[in-house]
């Protein structure tokens, strides 16, 4: 996903100034547009017999009742509590079912009324091909099944000048992740853990919510395991009068043939291009293939969307209409590897793309397995890539300066929006 900051926290000084740059040759500085507002019978024959009585009859107080010794009292009362709780647990278990089948069932309704049921039965959209049954409520590879989970749906203003303008990009969150980094700063909703179940039509209407609420455009963070529905959810939406544009956030671990499905419905690709070597995609990925994937995904966006359209407004901003950016992640101690990433995109697409250069890489937790990314990047070797970027002749591009490796800058998963 990647979150952007255009300010630092604490210093409204350094809000004014911002952290973006625009790599034009010579640099452009971009003003900061907006101040953002941030930031689960042992000793007493008569147990059983008087659990059962509490059950059944929910007799209290059960003292009284038998005139038992008071030994046998708190034995018989402990024995009724067990048995009352597993009966709410076994009444919690049925409902649970009940709901999962609930969602399963409208699930395939969807699957079935906009045409993505096959896709479903038979999961290979993302390139894990895990070929789970996700209308059957199996989860796949990504975590999740083939009902919309998400956990925020809201104005966004931590993306690029160009993404988030002065009012915010209309930012939708998802749940559930194909690739889950190890180092991911959105690891509590790439696990899939936390979110909430949304419909393709309610999912329509946070779209065109968002639109009223002036959004710059609608910001499809991590969609790859929910396409299929999100091109419905689009299309609807779509029909009913939205006119923003919109755009896919992804880390690009893709297949050409689910991006095809978007062809027409996206305007502006937002993909990561994070490694160029095989060792670091598979230690840090499990995706040894990660280059090879993600750089074909990458050529299929340049080929829906070739050229670069933006908007300048009277105010001086200047927005995005369609195009292509794609981000990197410096990552600490591969620094080479980031070297290697840009050359490839300059050589590979020129002046067609914009490249976005990271640095707000933020240990999340302590990592005993890879304790090579308990820092941050430094800003020395920071500058150093933004210096080789400068001198094999990238000129389109934004860089960030700034606090921007904040944890404080990861939103809240509450459901907002939603």
């Amino acid at each position: 996903m990647g979150a952007f900051s255009e300010s630092e926290r604490g210093t409204s000084e350094k809000r004014k100034r911002g952290i973006f740059h625009r790599m034009i040759i010579p640099f452009l500085i971009w003003p900061d547009h907006r101040n953002p507002v941030w930031p689960d019978h042992r000793n007493c024959r008569f147990g059983r017999t008087i659990g059962t009585v509490l059950q059944k009859a929910a007799v209290s107080p059960i003292v009284e009742i038998y005139g038992l010794k008071d030994g046998c009292k708190s034995q018989a009362i402990r024995e009724g509590r067990k048995i009352k709780r597993r009966k709410d647990s076994a009444g919690r278990r049925m409902a649970e079912e009940a709901e999962e089948k609930t969602v399963n069932e409208l699930a395939e309704e969807e699957a079935r009324r906009f045409g993505y049921e096959e896709l479903m039965r038979d999961c290979t959209l993302c390139p894990r091909a895990c070929h789970a049954d996700r209308l059957s409520g199996r989860r796949g590879y990504c975590g999740q099944t083939a009902r919309i989970q998400a956990a925020r749906a809201a104005l966004h203003f931590w993306e690029e000048p160009c993404i988030s303008g002065k009012e915010g990009s209309g930012a939708v969150f998802f749940s559930g992740c194909p690739l889950r980094c190890v180092f991911c700063q959105n690891s509590v909703i790439a696990e899939g853990g936390v979110g909430q179940t949304v419909g393709v039509e309610q999912l329509a209407s946070v779209f065109l919510r968002l639109q009223e609420e002036g959004a710059n455009n609608i910001n499809l963070v991590t969609p790859t395991h929910f396409v299929p529905q999100i091109a419905a959810a689009l299309r609807l939406a779509k029909q009913d009068g939205l006119r923003i544009p919109v755009v896919y956030n992804t880390g690009s671990y893709e297949r050409v043939e689910t991006l095809r499905l978007l062809e027409g419905l996206v305007d502006i690709y937002l993909p990561d291009l994070k490694y160029r070597s095989a060792e670091p995609a598979e230690r840090y990925s499990h995706a040894p293939d990660y280059f090879e994937t993600a750089s074909s995904a990458i050529a299929e966006m340049v080929r829906q969307v070739p050229e670069a359209v933006f908007e300048e407004r009277e105010d001086g901003s200047v927005l995005m209409k369609r195009g292509v950016i794609v981000r990197h992640l410096m990552l600490p101690g591969l620094g080479m590897d980031s070297r290697k990433v840009l050359r490839y995109l300059h050589e590979t697409y020129g002046n067609r793309i914009y490249i976005s250069i990271m640095n707000q890489y933020t240990p999340m937790r302590r990592f005993e397995s890879f304790p090579e990314l308990n820092r941050r990047v430094s800003r020395k070797a920071y500058e150093r890539l933004v210096d080789f970027a400068i001198r094999i002749g990238i000129e389109n591009g934004f860089i960030q300066e700034g606090g921007t490796a904040e944890e404080s800058f990861v939103p809240l998963w509450d459901g907002t929006g939603l």
